[in-house]
This record gives C-alpha cells, sequence and structure tokens, in this order.
C-alpha cells in the first residue's frame, strides 16, 4: 500500500513548495488557486484528497491509460481534455503507448503507478481521472462491463436508481455480479467485473443488446440511444462506452461541478434507499466524505480487481420480465 505526502512543503519561492510523496521530490505551484469558487476549494486541496485517497485508488489506476481533464483555471471556467502525457512530466511518470485508430498515430498516455504521480496531476489541475477500460498490456480486452445511466430532467437520481436495480437482476439471472457506483453528477453506474478473455468485440453488441432491451420494455422510462429528443424524463442507459478508445470516469475521481463531488462506490442497500426516495435527492459526497467512508467501509469497488466472471452468450439475454 503507498502512502501519502510523507514531508511539510518546503517554499521554493514564486508561490512554488516542493513535497516528498513515495521518496519523491514533487514540485507544486498556486496550491492556493481557488479550483471551485462555490466552496473555496483549492488545488492544494485537491492534492491533498489524491493523496490521502492514494492507497484506496492507486489499485483501480495502475496499469490503466489515463486521460486527464484539467480546469488549471477552476472548473467555472472552460476546461480541457488531455489525453497524452505533457512533455513536461517527471521522468518517473509512468507512460503506455497505445496506437489511436481515431487518431491515427501512437498516443502516449500517462500511467499512475503512485502517489507522487497523483501528487503530479493534482498541480497540473486534473480534477477528473478517466481510464480506459482495458489495461495497458492488454489494450483489447477490457476488465468490466460497464453501464452509464445519465438522467434527462426531469428524471435524476433517483430514477437511475431504480433502473439500477433493474439492471441488477437482468444481469443476475445471466449469471453477472455487478456494483453500483454514484457518478459524482446526477447520474449513477453499474459495473460487472469480467477479468477474463471477452474483448470489446463481445462486450460492447452485449451491453447494446441489454440497453435495448431495456428500452423494449420499458419505453417510458428508458432510451439507449443518445439523442437529446429522446432522452427527456427517461434514463438514458449509455452502452457505448464499452469500446476500446472510450474512458469512464474513475472510481474515487473527484467531478468537475459547481461543488467538489466523488464519484464513489454504493452498497446496494443504498441504491434501494434512493430508489424508494427515502433519502430524497442526495447531493453526493464531497472529498471528506468520500474518504472517511473509505475508513469506514474500505474500497467496495475491490470485486471489480479480483471477481472473474465470463461474460454470456448475446442469445442469453432476454426481456426484463
Amino acid at each position: 500500500m503507498k502512502g501519502g505526502i510523507t514531508s511539510r512543503a518546503e517554499p521554493l519561492g514564486d508561490d512554488r513548495f516542493a513535497v516528498e510523496a513515495d521518496g519523491r521530490r514533487v514540485t507544486i505551484s498556486r496550491p492556493d488557486r481557488v479550483l471551485f469558487p462555490e466552496t473555496g476549494f483549492t488545488k492544494g486541496d485537491l492534492i491533498d484528497y489524491y493523496a490521502a485517497a492514494g492507497p484506496w485508488l492507486l489499485p483501480h489506476l495502475e496499469g490503466r491509460p489515463l486521460t486527464l481533464r484539467r480546469f488549471p483555471d477552476g472548473v467555472d471556467r472552460p476546461g480541457f481534455w488531455e489525453k497524452r502525457c505533457p512533455s513536461h512530466r517527471p521522468d518517473w511518470v509512468a507512460i503506455a503507448p497505445l496506437w489511436s485508430e481515431v487518431n491515427e498515430e501512437t498516443i502516449e498516455y500517462c500511467v499512475v503507478e503512485d502517489v507522487a504521480t497523483l501528487v503530479w496531476l493534482g498541480n497540473l489541475a486534473d480534477v477528473e481521472l478517466h481510464t480506459l477500460l482495458a489495461r495497458a498490456d492488454r489494450p483489447e480486452v477490457p476488465t468490466a462491463l460497464v453501464f452509464d445511466l445519465d438522467p434527462g430532467a426531469p428524471a435524476g437520481l433517483v430514477e437511475c436508481a431504480g433502473i439500477a436495480l433493474c439492471l441488477r437482476g437482468v444481469l443476475a439471472s445471466v449469471g453477472l455480479e455487478c456494483r453500483p457506483k454514484a457518478s459524482g453528477g446526477d447520474g449513477m453506474q453499474v459495473y460487472a467485473p469480467l477479468n477474463g478473455e471477452a474483448g470489446f468485440e463481445r462486450t460492447k453488441p452485449f451491453a447494446h443488446a441489454v440497453a435495448r432491451a431495456f428500452e423494449a420494455e420499458l419505453p417510458d422510462q428508458v432510451v439507449s440511444r443518445m439523442t437529446k429528443r429522446l432522452r427527456r424524463g427517461k434514463v438514458l442507459i449509455d452502452w457505448s462506452q464499452n469500446d476500446h478508445h472510450k474512458t469512464t470516469v474513475c472510481v474515487y475521481s473527484v467531478r468537475a461541478r459547481s461543488e467538489p463531488r466523488v464519484s464513489v462506490p454504493l452498497e446496494w442497500e443504498e441504491v434501494e434507499a434512493i430508489a424508494a426516495d427515502r433519502e430524497g435527492r442526495p447531493r453526493g459526497f464531497g472529498p471528506e466524505e468520500a474518504l472517511a467512508r473509505l475508513e469506514e467501509r474500505g474500497d467496495l469497488f475491490r470485486p471489480l480487481l479480483e471477481l472473474r466472471q465470463d461474460l454470456p452468450e448475446l442469445d442469453g439475454v432476454g426481456g426484463l420480465a
């Protein structure tokens, strides 16, 4: 288990400081820069969170190509996506060169192997951490099947929770155990660990078939197509994330909303309570709440790293009844 920041900030002048993490010296600049103006959450706060969450976060990042979502001027200003690991990276930051069919070239992605890299990314104002579903050493073989539940107003988290519970039942009927995760926004995600041999050429059609089955049987509640005019008051089951070039927000990542919220795993009992609206419409979990949950409950997403399941054949996907 990796440690966090292990030294006090050493002033370097010009609002720059040096800290030590995992035995590496990392330079931090302007830690007091506010990234979330509504709450005053700073770049230093972001770095502190990622360093503290490291022991639970790193296993979900190690070996995975990472896409950065950076907000150097704060989340109220335009940010940008960055697939290529910055050329000014320290020489100890790991990279994974992967061929991109979209760009028709090899892209060198960052790979997070230690807390020092998390601290360095925090200093870049990389608010969100988005990983591929596959590891760099097996880029065509996803380790999980994912369904991203995205509500169209006035639908919200309550409606997503109801669909997540239905998904749990359908996946269980074909022998797949799954885990829920709050997106950090209005939606929810359901992951089924695989850790086997099924490639994207199987997982993507499977996820699409499940989404279409839901749309066919629950047409007033679910849509499987991205078309915005179809989504009002319904939950989009986004199956398209199951693709070798698509990324999903990593568990325990902060999200770039008006307030800092974290994408945290949920217990199914919590999803049931949300679906029943017994907790109203939850506002999500802030960084301190996320860390407290980790200390109390441990990594609820650990099965995503360990559980091996075989993906059923497509003809096993039937109705929802």
